[in-house]
């Protein structure tokens, strides 16, 4: 009857030393990479976002062009 204990005893001890640790570690880890993505809503809410940047760059652009244009020193008039 001890040598079944035993046997059982060990294998049980090694794994909650061994195994379980490397296993909780390795788990929790993976659990928090996959939290630090973004999901799927909020980088399509991010490429739109930069969607409408794009677009609000080339507006300024055209608007400074327009600026340069019809109004000569503008920017020296507004300052830094």
């Amino acid at each position: 009857m001890e040598g079944v204990v035993v046997a059982f005893f060990v294998p049980v001890v090694l794994f909650l030393a061994i195994v379980a640790p490397i296993w909780l570690v390795l788990h929790y880890r993976t659990k928090s990479r996959s939290q630090d993505q973004l999901s799927y809503d909020e980088r399509l809410e991010l490429e739109d976002l930069s969607g409408h940047a794009g677009k609000m760059t080339e507006r300024i652009e055209t608007l400074e062009s327009i600026l340069d244009a019809e109004a000569p020193g503008w920017r020296d008039r507004l300052g830094p």
